[in-house]
């Protein structure tokens, strides 16, 4: 199991739910060092003081808050301790809210969260409750000396806590505003159109990261002996400078790939049980019922009469 980001509680009314939170996503981002060109070593960062003109070791490592141009008052790990800030140890659930209510904008980073033995039945009740009313709680956490808004909610058995942004950290302006230029209905009518065709169930599992795994062939293919793959051919692109007519392209493209997924449907899948073959395997003619015992003894009977006629 991943390193525990932060412990503590959830306050939920007079409730409290001891909790853990660990991350819930995974960076697969493939990673570099910096190397000298001329020789390949990898470069090496280190911490050095002008003023005692040596390197620092870590130990002697401490934050720094940059008052003026070059004057900084020193930050130690006691004056983040001595901060009196609740949600240190504390999610203090504030208030519920619909999740449509928030906008993915304000979307920062996801955890999960799991109970202590002792708060099992609580976290299960908490669970089922926003569940239940469809809703997420929100509150504030302090993680690696940042106070941020959070929103907690239910996925199956899973309790799941996203941070939030605040207001002054957005830079989109989220007011509604109407359209300024005037869009002609036909042409309206033809993209929604276009939205209907393309509409389809969200499926993460069938993207993939194309660019990683470019990546890492090419990697491997160093590694191996200096071999390079095939350079992928660009894509053509047609200037159209009519809105309407790009519309209707798209649409009778997006008709054409619907049709044809239509045509071949996805195999379904076949669960394999003790006494049933496996998905893929052909399925056999069904076999003649055999005879029984006595009809086989008939049958045999008749025959050697016939013959001795």
């Amino acid at each position: 199991m991943a390193s525990t980001v932060w412990s503590g509680v959830i306050g939920f009314g007079m409730v409290s739910i001891p909790v853990k939170l660990y991350t819930a996503t995974d960076n697969k981002r493939i990673s570099f060092h910096q190397l000298h060109a001329e020789c390949n070593s990898r470069i090496k960062e280190i911490r050095w003081c002008p003023t005692c003109d040596r390197e620092v070791p870590w130990e002697e490592i401490v934050k720094g808050y940059e008052a003026t141009k070059d004057e900084h008052i020193p930050i130690t790990d006691e004056d983040f301790d001595k901060l009196p800030i609740p949600s240190k140890n504390i999610i203090d659930v504030s208030s519920f809210a619909e999740a449509g209510e928030v906008d993915a904008l304000y979307f920062e980073k996801n955890y999960y969260l799991l109970p202590d033995k002792q708060g099992q039945k609580a976290f299960n009740l908490f669970i089922k409750a926003l569940e239940t009313k469809s809703l997420l709680a929100i509150g504030k956490i302090t993680i690696r000396n940042r106070e941020r808004l959070c929103a907690i909610r239910a996925l199956g058995e899973n309790l799941l806590l996203t941070t939030l942004l605040y207001a002054d950290e957005i830079r989109v302006d989220t007011d509604p505003t109407p359209v300024s230029a005037k869009i002609p209905k036909q042409e309206l009518d033809m993209a929604l159109h276009l939205i209907d065709i393309m509409t389809a169930p969200f499926d993460p599992g069938s993207y993939k990261d194309d660019y990683r795994e470019a990546l890492s062939e090419m990697i491997e293919g160093k590694v191996s002996g200096g071999k390079r793959t095939a350079k992928p051919k660009a894509m053509k692109t047609k200037d159209v400078v009519d809105l309407m007519e790009a519309l209707k392209a798209s649409v009778s493209s997006a008709g054409r790939s619907s049709a044809r997924a239509k045509e071949s449907p996805k195999k379904p899948v076949v669960k394999v049980t003790k006494g049933t073959k496996a998905k893929g395997t052909p399925a056999k003619a069904k076999a003649k019922p055999k005879a029984s015992a006595k009809a086989t003894s008939r049958t045999a009977s008749k025959s050697h009469s016939k013959t001795r006629k």
